[in-house]
């Protein structure tokens, strides 16, 4: 069920290039909201927001921060974000949580590089957006000129809104209907018409466009209103108030609590605070929140205290509402960009560090002492991405820029006193495939099992790493499925070639096993770890690295040079003539190429050119083997990300390469439809159609053709194939040769059947030796009556020193097996050594092995079956005995007899 606001609440954020004025616009703001009694300034160091010592001593914002007004009947939480590009991930986890965006623009520089990538962003978050150009009473800023720049750089919806001031005040103070309300501006009709083919077909017919019409359209990121003003001197900023009040809609929630956390900080007593906006539903104190879930549990935390931010000062509620923005203590598990209660997960961030540097430890500081307090910091920055580094014996981190590295040296002395520095940075570089691969990770030392296969298949450049299951709950629980999917997402894996972290490809979930008695949490996090290695070594692997695209802008008689020197930065370009008789160049070109070449520019320009430099994701190394060589990474050495597996063997467990691990996995693995057709006989006389189909339907079939070879059904991940033969016009005429009738043999998983018969579970529970010998006079009947050989299984693992134990008991055969090895293992062995030679047929109810048989080609029998089958044996016997003179049948009259009496 969804509800509308009882209020209108709007949670926007300020957003703007560094030095364009977003600081003194968010003063003005809320000095003319009067949510504050005198305007702060960043010279003054008394900015409301700059509330940390190093915002203020550097006149920049390096946190974001929230406030809270007020405008007419409009509650705003006001979120400022840092405008500098080295803080720019904090910017970036505000997002998830805006409702509308206001994007700062210099009327003095115009669109500049780090505009384009907030202007990104916000369409990759699909964030209506708001314009205020700033400065506009400064020399140089042309409202004209501006606007074209704005439909050139970021989009033709972007229209100036600053004259329907006096139209917002009209309908706000006079009741008339929607029909009523439109804008009589026949230029700005005019604009918006072009923006939207059913506004067109509107002002066509009417001669305007209805204000809620336009507010939709501002909604869904067709239209962008810009108002123009100079916060300095508060010019336009009422007049932008009105507007955006006006023309933004509230928005609906679900009843069910949701929320999304966007920010991790500690207050000054160190008390842990999250960061969220309410998305649905209602949050109280006390509340429990479950912030973490497992395959066996989840972890719920309660909230103890709700605060309300506005700048360095709070108040407490007892409960927030939806569109409420937060911070709650108590929480101890969330991370930013998580979804509690019913909201999803936020996707991965899009602007990542492209460096990474040395953090330098004093010499009387113990690396293992500094490591957790600096996963404090991660806590709230995390892309730092803090490493220990256990070859070269260091911590490492990933930067922004220099600037980011003077914070983070000034927040480490202060919070922990420590004095740490930073080394020389180097690129971050990344890893992918180029075809698709399974990988299988095993994991069996004593007393342990898991083994998983991963389909690993590559994305396209940017798609970050994608999860997915396909893998049937018959061969592994969906609790367990559950848990590696979390193991797969929990970390940061490394690739092979240089030991980057892997992007850009999906990695499924195909097949896997888990042991019902061995199994644990922590044996699936092993299988998967070494699944994904197993794979990356059989994988083509790419290595990445990151690209800007730029725009320079610089006199014609230098564009020469400019190609030049982008040509030997293994950059591309295009040539763009500029209307200021400037030429300008735009392109792509490595970071690690272009990214002191803005200092260069500007030397060579004189100052007359601009270059612009955006990060636009990462592609193909432009010198992979020199950087491969350089990092001299051994995978196969790497001993925290193993690539082979652990199998088990006479009670040990041994180490398997990678390269030798499929031979001895146990489930059976992927093919590509390459190698399926190959697998698939010539056949000139008939076309052969694969159908998949369910393990209900095999043993529907199964019952049907009871005596039926099963050989002939082959397994793929857990589901039978069945093969559709259709016959081609010509008429064939074929012979066949009978083929002689093979050896039965039962096998059946003792223990599995015993706990499966209700007569036999409730007596194992008092007594199992006498549940065991009823099951075995019973299947020495059956044998009796089929003439078929029996073998009953039961497990003695757990037995130390146990040798396999074979007997007879009366005309049956009884397997107590060896340590370290259950009844399953030594069914498999037995059924895969012996299916080609004999009919075995399997009596278990454990949905897993029933996959494992019926891959090997086995006939199967559930517990339930082989209950059914003994009974209609019984019901035979007797019928051929009531048949037959009483002197004729006394040896199977007292085999009756012995039957009844049990």
């Amino acid at each position: 069920m969804v509800e509308k606001n009882k209020r209108k609440h709007i949670c926007t954020g300020l957003m703007a290039h560094v030095d364009s004025g977003k600081t003194t616009l968010s003063e003005a703001l809320l000095y003319t909201a009067g949510a504050i009694r005198r305007l702060g300034k960043v010279d003054t160091k008394d900015a409301f927001l700059d509330t940390d010592a190093r915002e203020r001593a550097r006149g920049i914002t390096i946190f974001s921060k929230q406030a809270e007004f007020s405008w007419q009947d409009t509650e705003l939480t006001l979120l400022d974000t840092p405008g500098h590009v080295d803080f720019s991930a904090e910017m970036e986890r505000v997002l998830q949580v805006l409702d509308y965006a206001v994007l700062l623009i210099s009327g003095t520089d115009g669109v500049q590089g780090h505009t384009v990538t907030l202007w990104n962003l916000l369409q990759e978050y699909e964030i209506p957006t708001f314009l205020f150009v700033n400065k506009m009473d400064q020399p140089g800023a042309d409202k004209e000129v501006l606007i074209a720049e704005l439909k050139e750089r970021l989009s033709d919806g972007c229209i100036d809104f600053s004259d329907t001031d006096v139209l917002a005040n009209t309908d706000r103070n006079q009741n008339i209907s929607q029909n009523q309300s439109t804008l009589s501006l026949d230029v700005l009709y005019e604009e918006l018409a072009t923006c939207q083919e059913e506004a067109l077909e509107t002002y066509l017919e009417t001669g305007s466009i209805p204000t809620e019409q336009i507010r939709e359209m501002i909604t869904e990121r067709q239209v962008f209103p810009c108002y123009f003003g100079s916060a300095l001197k508060m010019e336009g900023i009422e007049a932008f108030l009105n507007g955006f009040v006006y023309w933004t809609e509230p928005v609906e929630y679900e009843s069910d609590f949701s929320a999304k956390v966007y920010k991790i900080s500690r207050d000054e007593q160190g008390n842990r605070l999250t960061h969220l906006k309410v998305t649905g539903g209602v949050l109280k104190v006390k509340d429990l929140i479950c912030t973490k879930k497992e395959a066996d549990d989840d972890t719920l935390e309660k909230v103890n205290q709700i605060r309300i931010y506005s700048g360095e000062k709070y108040e407490t509620r007892k409960e927030v509402q939806a569109g409420e923005v937060c911070a709650v203590t108590g929480l101890m598990e969330t991370y930013p960009g998580q979804g509690l209660g019913d909201a999803a997960q936020t996707l991965p961030p899009i602007l990542e560090p492209v460096l990474t540097c040395q953090v330098c430890l004093p010499q009387d500081c113990d690396p293992a002492v500094i490591l957790p307090k600096l996963r404090l910091l991660e806590e709230e920055q995390p892309e730092l991405h803090i490493v220990w580094d256990e070859q070269l014996q260091e911590i490492q981190a990933q930067i922004m820029g220099e600037i980011q590295t003077e914070i983070l040296q000034s927040l480490i002395a202060e919070r922990f006193g420590v004095d740490v520095t930073f080394g020389n940075s180097h690129i971050v570089y990344k890893e992918t495939i180029a075809n698709t691969v399974e990988g299988v990770g095993h994991f069996e030392p004593l007393r342990h099992y898991a083994e998983v296969h991963l389909l690993m298949e590559p994305l396209p450049a940017g798609s970050g790493l994608v999860f997915a299951a396909n893998c049937s709950e018959d061969m592994l629980d969906k609790n367990w499925q559950r848990l590696i999917l979390t193991h797969l997402q929990e970390r940061e894996h490394r690739g092979v070639l240089t030991g980057a972290a892997i992007t850009d490809m999906k990695l499924t979930l195909i097949a896997g096993r888990a042991h019902q008695k061995h199994t644990e949490g922590g044996d699936f996090r092993q299988a998967t770890y070494r699944a994904i290695r197993q794979g990356l070594m059989e994988a083509e692997s790419v290595l990445l690295e990151p690209y800007y695209q730029f725009r320079l802008e610089l006199p014609e008689t230098m564009i020469g040079k400019a190609m030049t020197d982008i040509e030997k930065m293994n950059g591309t370009f295009e040539i763009v003539q500029n209307e200021s008789g400037l030429s300008v160049l735009t392109g792509k070109a490595p970071v690690s190429k272009m990214q002191d070449y803005p200092k260069e520019v500007a030397a060579y320009t004189k100052g007359f050119g601009r270059l612009f430099l955006t990060l636009n994701g990462y592609a193909p190394c432009h010198n992979a083997d020199d950087v491969i060589a350089a990092a001299g990474y051994d995978p196969e050495h790497d001993l925290s990300n193993p690539t082979g597996s652990v199998f088990c063997a006479h009670g040990a467990g041994f180490t398997v390469p990678w390269n030798e691990v499929k031979e001895h996995m146990h489930v059976e693995g992927w093919q590509s439809e390459a190698d399926r057709r190959e697998e698939l006989p010539e056949r000139a006389t008939r076309s052969v159609m694969d159908e998949w189909i369910g393990v209900d339907e095999v043993d529907a079939i199964l019952e049907k053709t009871f005596y039926a070879n099963s050989g002939s059904r082959t397994r793929r991940n857990g589901v039978v194939r069945r093969r559709r033969v259709e016959s081609r016009t010509e008429s064939v005429t074929r012979s066949f040769s009978p083929q002689p009738k093979k050896q039965e043999y039962l096998l059946v998983d003792g223990y599995n059947i015993i706990f499966a018969w209700d007569e036999l579970k409730d007596l194992a529970r008092e007594n199992m030796d006498a549940a065991r010998g009823i099951l075995l006079d019973k299947l020495s009947n059956y044998q009796g009556m089929k003439q078929i050989e029996v073998i009953a299984v039961f497990d003695a693992y757990r037995v130390i020193g146990h040798q396999t134990e074979c007997s007879d008991y009366h005309n049956i055969h009884v397997v107590f097996t060896k340590e370290a090895e259950t009844a399953d293992q030594y069914i498999e062995k037995f059924a895969h050594t012996n299916a080609s030679k004999y009919q075995v047929t399997v009596a278990t109810s454990d949905g897993l092995e029933q996959i494992i048989i019926r891959g090997e080609g086995c006939r199967l029998l559930s517990a339930r079956d082989l209950h059914a089958e003994m009974e209609l044996a019984g019901k035979h016997l007797d019928e051929a005995y009531l048949q037959q003179p009483a002197t004729k049948n006394r040896l199977i009259g007292e085999l009756l007899d012995k039957m009844n009496a049990e």
